[in-house]
């Protein structure tokens, strides 16, 4: 047995309790047989079979009825108050004067205006500006969070002030915990960005999926202006507003998720090809992803988008809280347990899924087993442990969110001062979701990369030869650094043998 494979993971450990591969993983790789390139190429061009059909059907479902939903309460207060008598219905529940539809959709308009205003300005500059805006992206959200905070106490809204404030230390916390590890993410963000702006078809694709969601956002904003505007109590209209906005959320995941595996399937054939020129391409590549994505591997697209998105943002946190806490034996050992507990529900929701359904057309609880488990047994998972590049990229669209929810409370409050926080906190999810999607773009290159760099790393050698030598020269460190963690648990757990020995005899 390899040495560092025997050694125990220390709970200091930022890459977690996985069981790492020998140090020269990713010099060792380069050697393998080329014919392993070309091995993976049929499995996608293969015809496949329909996955997790189940959920495809509870997405469309769930879309015909929170559509119909929407379309009767917003009609409901078109031009005409209680227009469908639903009044009737909601007599008891009664709280507030009635307003119009109208009062508030042209807000909502508004807020998806700047939103796609902000997720087309970040693809135009992506290939020029797109090191200074990811910069941006993670400075100013700490100080924009505080500014809002200060916003909120002067405007006597208190819990939203405590909110903003608890936000902007969380975040200022988590950029001190993983400053070290930036310039690394700077770089493979730098190559992700790279590779998509070479593919302008990729943003092309973005761009439509954006059309596609501002077109079911006018549905959506039509009727949450109506519940806003409805006499309904502000309990009952709150709890209408958050069964939408879940909707709204599961929907925008299930569209950002779509383009992930559309790009993904790009990359991947890029990569295995040598670039999009050569002549091995296969024809019509896009066409050949988007297919794919909207038919045989929807359903997994839809599965997938309801949990990932949490965990992933859950996991982050438990990573940067527990890699600062110290000698503290108590809370470490509580951190520990929601560390394993993410880590197990990490091994069947993770966004590396979407690359092995774009590569393979699998399930996607067999596409993200298998992807952790290829990570895992190559060492690559000390790496991406390394990597900070989704959490820039969320703090990216939680900015651009934030931004559209500030445009809506400005609006608001001009006409409608007591519907300011209904307002703003859903343009947040709406901006939120239209930043994403062209966010989705760069994440998927990246786990395109770590894919490829783990089935085999001639891919990322061939595309370029600077960026494999940096990686490996990365994960080298890393495992050396897991290395001397599992030797210090060793050391320090030998004077406590000594002494049961001692005691025995």
């Amino acid at each position: 047995m390899n040495p560092i494979q025997s050694l125990p993971s220390s709970p200091e450990d930022d890459s977690g309790s996985m069981t790492t591969a020998p140090q020269s993983a990713g010099q060792s790789q380069i050697s393998a047989d080329s014919g392993n390139l070309m091995s993976m190429e049929p499995a996608f061009g293969d015809s496949r079979h329909w996955q997790d059909v189940f959920w495809l059907g509870i997405f469309l479902l769930h879309l015909i009825l929170v559509g119909l939903a929407l379309g009767v309460l917003g009609i409901n207060r078109f031009r005409k108050k209680d227009r469908l008598n639903i009044d009737q219905y909601t007599n008891r529940f009664i709280g507030n004067q009635a307003d119009l539809t109208e009062d508030y959709w042209p807000l909502y308009a508004i807020a998806a205006a700047v939103g796609t205003v902000l997720g087309w300005a970040w693809l135009l500059l992506l290939g020029s500006r797109a090191n200074q805006m990811m910069k941006i992206s993670v400075h100013i959200l700490t100080t924009y969070l505080a500014v809002l905070s200060v916003f909120c106490f002067w405007d006597k809204l208190v819990f939203w002030g405590v909110a903003f404030a608890i936000g902007s230390g969380l975040q200022f916390l988590y950029i001190i915990s993983v400053i070290d590890r930036l310039p690394f993410t700077m770089l493979v963000l730098q190559r992700a960005v790279m590779m998509v702006w070479k593919l302008p078809d990729v943003m092309r694709i973005a761009c439509v999926f954006m059309v596609v969601m501002c077109l079911w956002l006018a549905l959506w904003s039509f009727g949450a202006a109506g519940v806003v505007a409805s006499s309904i109590g502000d309990g009952g209209r709150w709890w209408l507003l958050v069964v939408f906005s879940v909707s709204l959320f599961w929907t925008g995941a299930v569209l950002c998720n779509t383009v992930h595996v559309i790009v993904s399937g790009m990359v991947f054939l890029v990569l295995i090809h040598g670039g999009p020129e050569a002549a091995s391409m296969p024809r019509d590549p896009l066409i050949q992803s988007l297919r794919y994505a909207v038919t045989t591997s929807f359903g997994s697209i839809c599965y997938g988008s309801l949990f990932t998105a949490a965990i992933r943002t859950l996991r982050w946190e438990i990573r940067g809280f527990r890699s600062k806490i110290g000698n503290n034996e108590c809370l470490l050992c509580c951190v520990d347990f929601l560390f394993h507990l993410v880590e197990t529900l990490v091994r069947f929701f993770n966004k590396y899924a979407y690359v092995q359904i774009a590569i393979y057309g699998k399930s996607f609880n067999h596409s993200a087993r298998d992807a952790w488990e290829l990570f895992q047994s190559t060492g690559v998972e000390a790496l991406i442990g390394y990597d900070c590049s989704g959490a820039v990229l969320l703090m990216g669209t939680l900015l651009g969110g934030l931004i559209t929810g500030t445009c809506a409370v400005i609006l608001t409050r001009i006409k409608h001062s007591d519907r300011v926080i209904m307002m703003g906190s859903t343009s947040v999810l709406m901006g939120m979701i239209l930043v994403g999607l062209a966010m989705v773009v760069v994440e998927s290159a990246v786990t395109s990369i770590y894919i490829c760099y783990a089935e085999d790393p001639l891919l990322i050698h061939r595309w370029d030869p600077e960026f494999f030598n940096q990686m490996s020269e990365t994960l080298h460190e890393r495992l050396q650094h897991r290395s001397s963690r599992g030797t210090q648990v060793l050391n320090r757990n030998r004077p406590v043998d000594h002494i049961q020995e001692t005691t025995s005899v």
